[in-house]
């Protein structure tokens, strides 16, 4: 879910994807696949599988959107989760509820004949389980995409990346992104393009976002610890509820004129968190992230990946190996370009 700070964002721009050509963009894969889950559906919510019965709506659109960046010139690098902290099992458990109960309302929706209903519920359901997540850096590696398992938040660790500089930004739709420390976030990278809007029979050309942090700080006038400060009275993944009647506007107002959440808390009496709001600052501040990790970019599989999407996964022949195609030129003239680059020094 991520914290709110939609209205709190003064700089943002939208870019096309050639502005990213040859730039290093480490994406948060867990927002990603589960993008691919809930939009890459049937008409009645059930999503895309096998013969065997086994989920490959994340493998579909893993496969065909990184195949699309990587015509743009991106080098992508894929994050992937690690063991949630502690202090997030409260969000977890909401989350394994609020699931459960899309799942009654789809099976309800399923008996009385509401297909559009269905697959609204259906998209609240989805689940990465760790086979499914296995299968996504398979068919990465196949691809020749680099990927990092984050010792704990995968977004955390793309944030990291791109502050150490061997990534230009993070990628993910949540603005968490920015309170990890991220220079840059780009939102709609793996959306963009034509998409319905939910519930409505309208469609709306979505494209990517640009949001720098630093410039954003600086109109608001205030720190990245002070934006911490802001995201824990509206509400985090590890305190979901945030404070009772702050919204955006009054949480910036607050941090503005007492400096800091501990002033503000003495102010708000009765706020209650489910942990110490200093381990929720602390867990933006340093979180666990890792430099165990190496972005070598290679040139794709192609009989590799038509083993394991068409043979075992059931995937067409034909449109896997035009896919293929289209990541071998476009692996080509990336390199080519960054050999060019490299001589030119």
């Amino acid at each position: 879910m991520g914290v709110d700070l939609k209205d709190l964002i003064v700089a943002k721009r939208e870019i096309s994807l050639s502005e990213l050509r040859n730039r290093v963009i480490a994406i948060d894969a867990y927002n990603a696949l589960y993008q691919f889950l809930a939009t890459i559906r049937q008409p009645d919510g059930t999503p895309l599988m096998d013969s065997q019965g086994r989920i490959t709506s994340h493998l579909n659109g893993l496969l065909y959107r990184t195949v699309n960046l990587l015509e743009e010139g991106i080098k992508l690098v894929y994050v992937f989760d690690g063991i949630p902290p502690e202090i997030k099992k409260v969000e977890l458990l909401r989350r394994m509820k609020h699931k459960e109960e899309a799942l009654r309302k789809y099976e309800e929706a399923l008996k009385t004949g509401d297909l559009r209903a269905a697959k609204m519920y259906a998209q609240q359901t989805s689940k990465l389980t760790e086979p499914m997540v296995e299968d996504a850096k398979k068919l990465l590696d196949l691809l020749g995409i680099p990927w990092v398992q984050a010792p704990s938040e995968g977004e955390a660790q793309a944030a990291y990346m791109a502050a150490k500089g061997d990534a230009w930004a993070s990628a993910s739709q949540d603005y968490d992104s920015l309170l990890y420390g991220t220079p840059r976030l780009i939102r709609n990278l793996t959306i963009s393009g034509r998409r319905k809007l939910p519930r409505r029979d309208t469609y709306v050309e979505i494209s990517p976002e640009l949001i720098a942090l630093e410039e954003n700080l600086r109109e608001l006038g205030i720190t990245r610890s002070q934006l911490i400060d802001i995201a824990i009275l509206l509400g985090t993944d590890y305190n979901p509820e945030g404070v009772k009647g702050i919204g955006p506007k009054k949480a910036l107002k607050l941090i503005k004129e007492l400096g800091s959440l501990d002033k503000a808390l003495k102010l708000l009496k009765g706020a209650e968190f489910p942990v110490d709001p200093q381990e929720i600052r602390e867990a933006f501040l340093k979180p666990k992230v890792t430099d165990n990790y190496s972005l070598r970019w290679r040139a794709p599989d192609e009989e590799g990946l038509v083993e394991f999407l068409c043979e075992e996964h059931d995937f067409s022949e034909e449109r896997v190996r035009n896919a293929v195609r289209r990541a071998l030129k476009a692996f080509k003239e990336t390199s080519t370009q960054s050999t060019l680059e490299e001589w030119f020094k």
